[in-house]
C-alpha cells in the first residue's frame, strides 16, 4: 500500500470510527459489536504506525470518542480520563511490560501488577473536598466531561463522605450486574420492547438521564 491509498484508506476509517463513536457514547445504541468496534480503531492504528506523517491531533487514535451533550454543565478534567490501551496479542503485553520496567528502573524502583477482569461501563470521576462527595462527571471527551452529581448520587455504592477529610478525585466505572441487567431488559421488553444491547449502554442512559 502506497501513501495516497493509505491516506483513503486512513480517512475512510476515522469517518466510520466517528459515526459508531456517536452510537456508542453519545447515542448509547451501538451498531457493531466491541470486538468489530476494536478491529477498526487497530487497523487504524496500525496504518498510522506504518505512514506516521499521516497521523493528526484530530484522528481518532489521539482522543476519546464521547462529546458532551447540550443540557449538561460542562466539567473540566483536573487530570485528563484517558481511554485505556487494547491489545490483541502477548506480544502487545510483553512490549507494555519493557516499557514499563525500563521506566521503573530509571526512577530506581520495581514493577508490580494488579490484574482484573475487564468492566465495560460508563466511566465516572467523582471529586471529594474535606471527605464529602461533591461533584460527579462522566469522562466526555477526556478532557471536558458532563456534570452529572445528582445522577450518580441516587447510585447507593457510591460514599457520600469518606473515612477521612480529604480532597481527592477518584476515577471509576459506572455499571449494572449481569442479573440486573436481564431483569431491566425483561420488564423493558414488557413495557415497549425496546431492549439495551448491552449492559453499558443501560447503565450509560441511567447515569444521564435522571436529572
Amino acid at each position: 500500500m502506497n501513501i495516497t491509498e493509505a491516506k483513503k484508506k486512513i480517512e475512510e476509517l476515522r469517518k466510520t470510527i466517528v459515526y459508531h463513536n456517536k452510537k456508542y457514547y453519545d447515542d448509547d445504541a451501538p451498531e457493531i459489536s466491541d470486538f468489530e468496534y476494536d478491529m477498526l480503531n487497530n487497523e487504524l492504528k496500525n496504518l498510522e504506525k506504518q505512514f506516521p506523517e499521516l497521523v493528526t491531533k484530530e484522528s481518532n487514535t489521539q482522543k476519546v470518542g464521547g462529546t458532551v451533550r447540550k443540557g449538561f454543565k460542562e466539567v473540566t478534567h483536573e487530570v485528563p480520563l484517558l481511554s485505556l490501551q487494547d491489545v490483541f496479542s502477548f506480544e502487545e503485553v510483553y512490549e507494555f511490560d519493557k516499557r514499563i520496567k525500563k521506566q521503573a528502573e530509571e526512577f530506581g524502583e520495581t514493577t508490580n501488577y494488579v490484574v482484573e477482569t475487564k468492566i465495560d461501563g460508563l466511566s465516572a470521576s467523582l471529586k471529594y473536598v474535606q471527605g464529602k462527595f461533591v461533584q460527579g462527571a462522566t469522562r466526555g471527551n477526556g478532557q471536558v466531561g458532563e456534570d452529572v452529581t445528582n445522577n450518580l448520587a441516587t447510585v447507593k455504592t457510591i460514599p457520600k463522605e469518606l473515612k477521612e477529610k480529604i480532597d481527592i478525585t477518584v476515577r471509576g466505572e459506572v455499571f449494572i450486574g449481569k442479573k440486573e441487567f436481564e431483569k431491566m431488559n425483561e420488564e423493558i421488553g414488557y413495557e415497549d420492547g425496546n431492549l439495551f444491547a448491552n449492559a453499558r449502554n443501560a447503565a450509560a442512559r441511567f447515569s444521564k438521564t435522571i436529572r
